[in-house]
C-alpha cells in the first residue's frame, strides 16, 4: 500500500507550524498538491501510497472529495493561525494514484475549494494526472471548463509487452485518442514514459519515443525504472522470474530520448523532463526543485512550508477519521536545520538547467566545480557565467555530482 512514512517528531493535533515557517514566506511561491490514492489495479513496480477497491477497508472512494475539501479549509486556518502570510496558489497538482478515477465534478469541486479558501493567482497552472483508459472527451471538457489547464498522461510505453511487464492496463492505441480529446478541450498535454523495464529492448524504447513525438505533446517526462523493495516487481526479480534493469542499457535509452527530443525542438529543464518551450515546463514541479512552499492534501501527502516538512496519515480511513473530527491529518513532521536545507538545495537545484550559483556553494564546493568540468560533468560555459549546470553525462551521474559537491 505504498512506502512507509518517514521518521520524525509527532505533529501537533491542531497542525500549527512553528514561527520559523513564516520567515521569508512572502518571497516564496506557494502550490497545492492533492493526492488521490485510488487505482483500479496495483502496478507491479509502484511504491506510491495507493489503494485498490479491496484495500480501502473502512474508507469510501465516493466520500473522498469531501474529506479533501475539509483539509483544504483547514489549511487556510492553520496557515493564518501560524502567522504565515496569505498567498494564492500559483500551481495546483492532482496526483495519485489515478485522480481521474474520481468523477470530473469531484476534481472540479476540490479545485473550487482551493480557489475559494486559498486563492489562485491569475494564470495558475492546474494539472491532473490520468491514465489513458480513465478519461473520455466529456471528462476532459468538464475539467477544462472547471479550471484545469494541463493533463499528464501515464503513457509509460507504446509497446504491449512492456506495458504488460509493468501491469499497465491501457491499450497503446488509445494514446492518440486521449491526446486529441485533451487538445480539443484546450488542455496542455504531458506524456510520461518509463524506461528500463525488464524485457524492454532499445528498439522497444525507440518505438515509444517515436510514438510520443508523433503526438507533439507540450511536455515529456522520462524516468528510469526504480525497483522498490516490497513491490511485486522486486519479488519477481529476486525470484529470477525477471531480469532487473541494466545500467548501461538505461544510459543508452536516456541518451536516445534526449537526442530525439532535442532534435524535435524540446529542451531539457530537469534531468527527467523536457518541454517544447519554457512556458510549458511544469511550474508545479519546478516549485519542488526550487525549494518553494506547498501544502499536500490527502492520505500520506507531504507538505513543506519554510523548512518545515510534515506528512499525513497514510490510510484513507485514518485520514478521513481525522479530518471528519476537525483534527489535523498530519501525523509527523520535521524542522530542517540550516545544514539539511543547504544539502537539499544543492541536491534539487543541480537537477534543473537553472543550476546552482557557484558562489553559493559552501566549503570546497567552488573548487570541486573545476574537477566536475574536467570530468565532463559540469558545463564549462555556464561555469564561466557563475552557474553550475550539468552536462548530459552529468545528468546521467547526477547523484555522484551531488556527493562530490557535498563531500568537498
Amino acid at each position: 500500500m505504498g512506502s512507509a512514512l518517514p521518521l520524525g517528531d509527532p505533529a501537533p493535533l491542531d497542525g500549527l507550524l512553528p514561527p520559523s515557517a513564516a520567515v521569508g514566506a512572502a518571497d516564496r511561491a506557494f502550490g497545492v498538491y492533492v493526492h488521490v490514492p485510488f487505482c483500479r489495479v496495483r502496478c507491479g513496480y509502484c511504491d506510491f501510497n495507493t489503494y485498490t477497491a479491496s484495500e480501502l477497508r473502512g474508507a469510501r472512494q465516493v466520500d473522498y472529495a469531501d474529506h479533501a475539501i475539509a483539509e483544504i479549509r483547514m489549511s487556510r486556518r492553520v496557515l493564518a493561525a501560524s502567522g504565515v502570510p496569505a498567498r494564492s496558489a500559483s500551481t495546483v497538482f492532482f496526483g495519485g494514484g489515478t485522480p481521474t478515477l474520481l468523477p470530473a465534478d469531484d476534481l472540479v469541486r476540490m479545485l473550487g475549494a482551493v480557489r475559494g479558501e486559498l486563492g489562485l493567482v491569475p494564470g495558475a497552472e492546474v494539472t491532473t494526472e490520468a491514465n489513458p483508459d480513465s478519461v473520455g472527451p466529456d471528462d476532459l471538457r468538464r475539467l477544462a471548463d472547471g479550471g484545469f489547464t494541463r493533463i499528464s498522461f501515464g503513457m509509460q510505453s507504446a509497446v504491449p509487452h512492456v506495458l504488460a511487464a509493468l501491469d499497465r492496463t491501457h491499450d497503446p492505441a488509445r494514446i492518440p485518442l486521449v491526446v486529441g480529446w485533451a487538445r480539443d478541450a484546450g488542455l496542455d498535454v504531458s506524456l510520461d514514459l518509463i524506461y528500463g523495464t525488464p524485457g524492454e529492448s532499445l528498439d522497444d524504447w525507440r518505438r515509444s519515443v517515436d510514438t510520443v513525438l508523433e503526438q507533439r505533446p507540450d511536455h515529456v517526462s522520462a524516468y528510469a525504472l526504480i525497483v522498490e523493495e516490497g513491490t511485486k516487481l522486486a519479488r519477481q526479480i529476486r525470484r529470477g522470474e525477471l531480469v532487473g534493469p541494466d545500467d548501461d542499457l538505461e544510459a543508452d535509452m536516456y541518451e536516445h530520448v534526449d537526442d530525439a527530443l532535442g532534435a524535435a525542438g524540446y529542451e531539457w529543464y530537469e534531468v527527467s523532463n523536457w518541454a517544447s518551450s519554457p512556458g510549458h515546463r511544469s511550474r508545479h514541479n519546478l516549485g519542488y526543485w526550487r525549494g518553494d512552499d506547498w501544502w499536500g492534501v490527502g492520505p500520506g501527502a507531504h507538505s513543506h512550508i519554510g523548512g518545515v516538512r510534515w506528512w499525513n496519515a497514510k490510510h484513507p480511513a485514518a485520514y478521513a477519521e481525522r479530518v471528519t473530527a476537525e483534527r489535523s491529518p498530519a501525523v509527523g513532521r520535521e524542522v530542517l536545520g540550516t545544514r539539511a536545507r543547504e544539502t537539499e538545495r544543492i541536491m534539487l537545484r543541480t537537477r534543473i538547467n537553472e543550476g546552482v550559483e557557484i558562489a553559493s556553494l559552501g566549503g570546497g564546493g567552488p573548487e570541486a566545480v573545476a574537477g566536475l568540468i574536467a570530468d565532463d560533468l559540469a558545463d564549462a560555459k555556464a561555469a564561466r557565467a557563475g552557474v553550475l549546470t550539468l552536462t548530459r553525462r552529468g545528468r546521467l551521474l547526477a547523484d555522484a555530482v551531488v556527493r562530490r559537491l557535498l563531500d568537498d
